[in-house]
């Protein structure tokens, strides 16, 4: 009975290794491209709710009578300014958790100055889509901190932006995990692979 020698052994392991490698590398692949996909189809949903409240801003200051309105809808213009701001920043660096969270913030405050100006103009959607209740009053944060994921009270009466804000917090949640197994944490730190953030 034959036995392999020393050197082809060696090659057998550093095929089987090199096999392992490319196959947990494309499987981290593919889970980042999953997150920077979801992030493209939220991007577009909140763009909409970005033109959305701008189009109420420009119907609630008629020419005639710009500068008595323009007060009240100051807050409202700035948090609209400052959400576009980040997003075209975050749209740059999706899976920065700073920017991440920048963006979350300004979400909130965009929000809530919509609630402030349009109290009975606000929606919520589930995850899934389907019509949740009328809109919680809750501070900024406040699902975040308690560890549940609250629905937002979008300003648009539109499921998309809820149903795309859940599907890229899933693919997060997904890619976050797999780096963090071993072994395939050794390749994501190889490779610099690093946590993502949802957007809560």
């Amino acid at each position: 009975m034959s036995v392999l020698p020393d050197s082809m052994v060696g090659w057998i392991v550093i095929a089987v290794l090199l096999f392992w490698f490319v196959g947990a590398y494309n499987r981290l692949v593919r889970l980042r491209a999953a997150v920077l996909q979801a992030y493209a189809t939220l991007d577009a949903a909140l763009r909409k709710q970005l033109d959305f409240v701008q189009a109420s801003i420009t119907a609630a200051l008629p020419e005639k009578d710009a500068s008595s309105h323009s007060s009240a809808v100051a807050p409202l213009q700035a948090a609209t300014t400052q959400l576009a701001t980040l997003l075209g920043a975050t749209r740059l660096h999706p899976l920065d958790p700073g920017g991440m969270a920048a963006l979350a913030t300004a979400l909130q405050v965009l929000i809530t100055a919509w609630q402030r100006q349009h109290p009975d103009a606000v929606t919520v959607f589930e995850a899934d889509g389907t019509l949740s209740r009328p809109a919680p009053l809750l501070p900024a944060g406040a699902g975040a901190a308690s560890g549940t994921l609250e629905p937002m009270a979008w300003p648009e009466p539109s499921a998309a932006a809820e149903i795309a804000r859940s599907q890229f917090n899933l693919a997060v949640g997904q890619y976050n995990a797999a780096i963090v197994q071993f072994p395939a944490l050794l390749v994501a730190w190889m490779v610099r692979l690093r946590p993502a953030a949802p957007l809560l």
